[in-house]
């Protein structure tokens, strides 16, 4: 009989966050002339360090916290995270959207509410639900049922459109399965498939888990997108089919979706998250040398 370690759901989760965190800096950088960032992409040279990170990062962090804290996604806290560190820190890219969520939660107004609000009441089916949802995924690697359900239960918290919630649990499953050894792509994306729900997003995924790995990456955003429009379901198949593609390769996961532009900092972000939930990458120092410095005990006080 086996059993998982007690911190093993920790461990595996804050690799994860530190794969997300690398992946989010790293991509933030090439928003900058196309030309500069296609240079630096066709003959991959890092850019200049420091890498500072951002909200991405930001709300994976809170999500590390309250999965420490709380051995799960316990949505009234996990929103009380998110704007605190919001709060101390507006300036990390967050979307109007955003701003618009969590200073109503700010202003007393109950998370559920607020985020049902949002785009006269449809909720967003933006992709930032599903660029913290990874770190959910390697800590829940031995349990779908749970990387599932709580991949929802975050999400939902700044996204109540169905889409959105769809996206997060899609990239939570991926990384439970990295998590837990998956390496073949196909074999990936068959339990991506089972477990992600009816929506637009799948139908996506659908047709990345049958674009072979070696398709040319301008191909291959022609057909799945690149987050240029911050979707759900333009942002996480291309993640997804640069992450099945490149388990346990990260410099070169990275490298591969980058090279996709668009919303490079989230497509990073959900690509490192997954591929770094593998037990047996380690992260490049130079790499994480170069991104910022993560404040994972966050902010102490509000006035």
């Amino acid at each position: 009989m086996t059993t998982t370690a007690p911190d093993l759901p920790l461990r595996r989760a804050r690799a994860s966050l530190d794969g997300l965190s690398v992946g989010d800096a790293f991509g933030e950088q090439f928003f900058r002339s196309i030309d500069a960032a296609r240079a630096l992409i066709a003959t991959r040279t890092l850019p200049d360090p420091p890498w500072p990170h951002t909200d991405d990062t930001a709300m994976a962090l809170s999500v590390f916290a309250v999965l420490d804290e709380c051995g799960g996604i316990d949505q009234e806290r996990l929103a009380t995270l998110f704007f605190e560190r919001y709060y101390h820190d507006p300036a990390r890219g967050y979307g109007r959207g955003a701003h618009e969520i969590l200073q109503s939660i700010g202003a007393g107004v109950h998370w559920r509410r607020a985020a049902r609000s949002a785009f006269d009441g449809t909720g967003s089916m933006g992709n930032g639900a599903a660029m913290r949802a990874a770190p959910i995924g390697a800590y829940f690697g031995d349990d779908l049922m749970q990387a599932v359900e709580h991949a929802r239960r975050s999400a939902e918290i700044t996204h109540a459109h169905a889409e959105a919630q769809a996206g997060a649990i899609a990239v939570a499953v991926a990384a439970a399965g990295v998590a837990a050894g998956v390496r073949e792509p196909r074999v990936l994306f068959e339990s991506v498939l089972t477990w992600t729900p009816a929506s637009a997003t799948r139908d996506v995924i659908d047709t990345a888990s049958r674009l072979p790995g070696d398709t040319p990456v301008d191909q291959a955003v022609a057909t799945l997108g690149n987050g240029a429009r911050v979707l759900s379901q333009d942002t996480v198949p291309f993640s997804l089919w640069c992450a099945a593609w490149h388990v346990g390769r990260y410099e070169a996961a990275l490298w591969r979706t980058v090279a996709g532009l668009g919303d490079r900092d989230t497509t990073c972000a959900i690509v490192g998250g997954i591929v770094a939930a593998d037990p047996t990458v380690a992260l490049p120092p130079d790499w994480l040398a170069a991104r910022e410095p993560l404040d994972v005990a966050g902010p102490r006080s509000l006035p």
